[in-house]
């Protein structure tokens, strides 16, 4: 096997301006925040995010006036309240959005997973969904029986960023023996042509294979991975920490405004020329240790 371990800003740069990506997580849980501040900095624009319930890092890429168009069931930051930025987006028309029904959307990236280019649905019929994406949604008839179902085009993305729990250099990526599991992680990771994956800790490969039962990414699968602590703040990630409720705070009154968003983004993404300065701007060691899970 080969070491596929890199930096975060080398991972962020196999992505070029343009790109369609599934990230993964959901809503709050365990997005990628750290790579799409890198992504930010290095001024990505006209991205297309293929997701299915988005959430904090599609907000903040729509802040930094990164996206072209999203396509998903829902876009906003939970218990915190809507996604600001992303509604600005949309209502201004900077932001094309494709709404899609969740059983819908899981279709497509099965679709993808399977190397086909569609799949079949009832979860549109009787609604006025299909209308509103006729390029990718296709009223069909059963040739067995006549019934009628949409044939959804599959969700295929250039790149799937994933942030995860333990890796080895090699690109296994293992769960924790506790998580929650309301995401499409490891449809992303089938659905996409490329898989970049940051997590919290590389850990040596022979802490891999004792526990082979655990590992849901493949390292065929993974073409970067990162180590990157707290990957994930201010949001949370399952058994390491809990969401900054403080620093989403100053997040969510800040981006209640487009010019007041560009203060949080000059503090804390612009700002920072990597993670590490982030995280030493965003909270202090007392504060970082507070949110460990225990």
């Amino acid at each position: 096997m080969k070491s596929k371990l890199v930096s975060l800003s080398e991972a962020a740069a196999l992505v070029p301006s343009g790109s369609s990506l599934a990230l993964g997580g959901s809503i709050l849980r365990r997005q990628p925040i750290a790579f799409v501040h890198e992504l930010i900095r290095q001024g990505k624009k006209d991205l297309t995010i293929i997701g299915y319930p988005c959430g904090l890092a599609t907000d903040m890429l729509a802040g930094c006036h990164a996206l072209r168009r999203v396509e998903g069931v829902y876009t906003g930051l939970f218990q915190f309240g809507q996604s600001y930025n992303f509604r600005r987006g949309v209502e201004s028309g900077e932001i094309e959005m494709k709404d899609y029904p969740e059983v819908a959307q899981a279709a497509r990236f099965q679709a993808a997973a399977m190397n086909i280019d569609f799949i079949v649905t009832k979860d549109m019929l009787g609604t006025g969904m299909a209308k509103y994406n006729p390029e990718d949604v296709l009223e069909i008839s059963s040739p067995f029986t006549g019934e009628k179902y949409h044939a959804v085009k599959a969700a295929r993305t250039d790149f799937t960023v994933l942030h995860a729990y333990t890796a080895d250099e090699y690109g296994n990526v293992q769960w924790p023996e506790f998580r929650d599991a309301d995401d499409l992680d490891m449809l992303f990771a089938k659905a996409s042509k490329r898989l970049i994956v940051t997590v919290e800790k590389i850990v040596p490969h022979n802490e891999i294979i004792a526990k082979p039962n655990r590992t849901f990414i493949p390292h065929n699968w993974v073409e970067a991975i990162v180590e990157v602590p707290f990957g994930c703040h201010p949001a949370p990630c399952d058994a390491f920490y809990d969401e900054d409720e403080d620093h989403m705070a100053e997040y969510q009154a800040l981006s209640k405004e487009g010019r007041w968003f560009e203060e949080y983004a000059g503090k804390y993404i612009y700002g920072c020329k990597d993670h590490d300065e982030y995280l030493n701007k965003a909270m202090t060691p007392a504060h970082m240790a507070s949110l460990i899970v225990r």
